[in-house]
């Protein structure tokens, strides 16, 4: 299993590495909870106090990497589930668009803009006055938002199958999560609301700058980067193997109405996943998207 877990993180792809992580990062967490239990202890207590993201401000002070801590803790096992599919499914269609790097860079920076979101409302507004004290927050919600609105804005007419009947359009869905949020401001877990916000907020501006030729989210990879010349890390080379009897499918769908071609895509991804498609399949599903 070891061995399986290091294969993923250095062999699999960045959207992969992001889930093997959150999973690991809960784990431990799960360990220390049961260790915490069993001894009748404050242990996870104390740990977990140094890695989720306070709104105090003195607090965060003392603490400030739990910008970025934050973002790979989960409160229980159906919040992080929920997360990690969110993730995948936001995941895969960003890819389609972006590149892995871009990938991390968007799940880093629009969970940072959560972070910083979440504590000035609550540092501004009377209503969180009483528990601005203790008010702390986790969760990888809002970078999983930035990727979802990145992927949104980007290619709104992108199709997406809910629940593999219903077929809407991605902005649809974007729109629908942003609303959630919105009203869940006035009820429980408003800390988590604003947060997810703020990586929408991030996600918007990120897809809007690439469009313009800018990526603002480079500093992220640029860092990554530089850690790997500084540890000496190399990529290891990959043999790609080409395949024999290639079928042109252009040939196979000219014939055919786009609405049919694209019918007979997104059936193809239900069966087989994303990575079944040709160049040009995704190609065409991009254009689709950007209409």
């Amino acid at each position: 299993m070891r061995s399986e877990l290091k294969r993923l993180i250095e062999d699999g792809d960045m959207l992969t590495r992001l889930i093997v992580v959150n999973v690991l990062v809960f784990v431990v967490v799960l360990f220390i909870n049961i260790f915490q239990f069993l001894f009748q202890s404050n242990f996870a207590h104390r740990i977990l106090y140094w890695f989720t993201l306070p709104a105090f401000l003195p607090d965060l002070v003392t603490r400030p990497w739990t910008l970025i801590t934050y973002m790979f803790l989960h409160e229980g096992v159906f919040h992080l589930i929920f997360n990690l599919l969110w993730l995948y499914f936001g995941g895969l269609i960003f890819l389609n668009f972006f590149s892995e790097k871009q990938l991390l860079g968007t799940y880093i920076s629009g969970g940072l803009a959560g972070g910083v979101l979440y504590i000035i409302s609550y540092n501004l507004f009377p209503v969180f006055e009483t528990v601005l004290p203790a008010a702390t927050n986790r969760g990888a919600s809002a970078a999983v938002m930035a990727i979802i609105i990145a992927a949104a804005t980007y290619a709104p007419g992108y199709p997406v199958r809910l629940f593999f009947v219903l077929e809407v359009k991605l902005w649809v869905v974007a729109v629908i999560a942003v609303l959630f949020d919105l009203a869940g401001i006035e009820r429980s877990n408003a800390g988590g609301h604003i947060a997810h916000l703020g990586g929408a907020i991030f996600g918007y501006l990120m897809a809007k700058s690439f469009d313009r030729g800018v990526d603002i989210t480079h500093w992220i990879y640029d860092f990554s980067d530089y850690l790997q010349v500084l540890f000496g890390k190399k990529k290891k080379l990959r043999k790609v193997y080409s395949k024999k009897g290639y079928t042109n499918v252009y040939s196979r769908y000219q014939h055919m109405s786009d609405q049919e071609r694209l019918d007979q895509i997104l059936d193809k991804i239900s069966m087989s996943g994303y990575d079944s498609l040709s160049k040009e399949e995704k190609e065409f599903l991009f254009k689709i998207g950007k209409q």
